[in-house]
């Protein structure tokens, strides 16, 4: 049955094929995007299933009136697909202020208030999904990506609150954890100035392998997005959905090192607690 999704940047990337693929299956998809023109093909393709609306995350006041619009234009939006986003590359030091505060307005903060504007009214309508393209970035941490996984463990704590909150309305929650995956998230990743100190360091070693291009990917865009697309449409869709062997394997190789760690703690854990006397 065709549905509608919101889909936010979709101009490139796994929003792009995440919009053509639901186009080709005859879902209407608002497809929003910092700048007209890469979706120009789809739209005389799919002129009566397509609507391409301009939103910048990192300016909250428009996401409301953005989001507001499309349920208004289309009375009932099924799908909303977080997934504007992009990576930042410095260790911690290297970076700037200002790109401190750009990644964290748009791969954080700009993630909330879209959420934050859709849920008034996919509870209103009786229910939802909610699909956040995060990373296994989430979960894990590359030495180099500091900033980039702040904003992605932050988007991962927010939305396992927000699936408890509304799922009494009938409002279900995605968080799709892509291992490295073939789209152009590299050539869009922003560099902070390195520093001489940080060469021969573990975050040098990541940036000289993406230089040279020899960090490895696995992951296949096509397939990463059916795989998405499928969770959503499940009757029992699940919370985290990690994606390509790249993702399932350092996932699960962070969480058994954290169980045994906190295993190791018990007894601390344990006198922790209050004892009444």
């Amino acid at each position: 049955m065709p549905k509608t999704w919101f889909i936010t940047g979709a101009s490139s990337g796994l929003g792009f094929e995440m919009a053509q693929q639901l186009l080709a299956q005859g879902h209407k998809v608002i497809a929003t995007l910092r700048r007209s023109g890469p979706l120009t093909q789809l739209e005389q393709e799919y002129r009566e299933r397509l609507d391409t609306v301009q939103l910048d995350l990192v300016e909250p006041e428009s996401i409301v009136s953005a989001v507001e619009g499309a349920f208004k234009r289309h009375g009932r939006i099924d799908v909303i697909v977080s997934n504007a986003g992009y990576g930042l590359f410095g260790a911690a030091e290297e970076l700037t202020n200002e790109e401190i505060d750009r990644q964290i307005a748009t791969n954080l903060t700009g993630s909330i208030h879209l959420i934050r504007a859709a849920l008034p009214l996919l509870r209103k309508q009786g229910g939802g999904r909610i699909v956040q393209v995060s990373s296994e970035g989430g979960q894990i941490a590359y030495p180099g990506f500091s900033l980039y996984h702040a904003t992605k463990w932050g988007i991962e704590g927010f939305l396992e609150a927000v699936a408890q909150e509304v799922a009494p309305f009938g409002i279900d929650v995605i968080i799709a954890e892509p291992g490295p995956t073939g789209t152009n998230f590299g050539a869009n990743l922003v560099c902070a100035k390195p520093m001489d100190a940080y060469d021969e360091t573990p975050a040098g070693a990541v940036r000289r392998a993406i230089s040279e291009g020899s960090f490895e990917i696995k992951g296949d865009a096509a397939r990463t997005v059916s795989a998405i697309i499928a969770a959503a449409e499940s009757e029992t869709p699940p919370l985290r959905l990690a994606l390509g062997s790249t993702a399932y394997s350092s996932i699960s190789k962070a969480l058994s090192a954290r169980l045994s760690a906190l295993e190791a703690q018990r007894d601390v854990a344990d006198s922790a607690d209050r004892q009444d006397l």
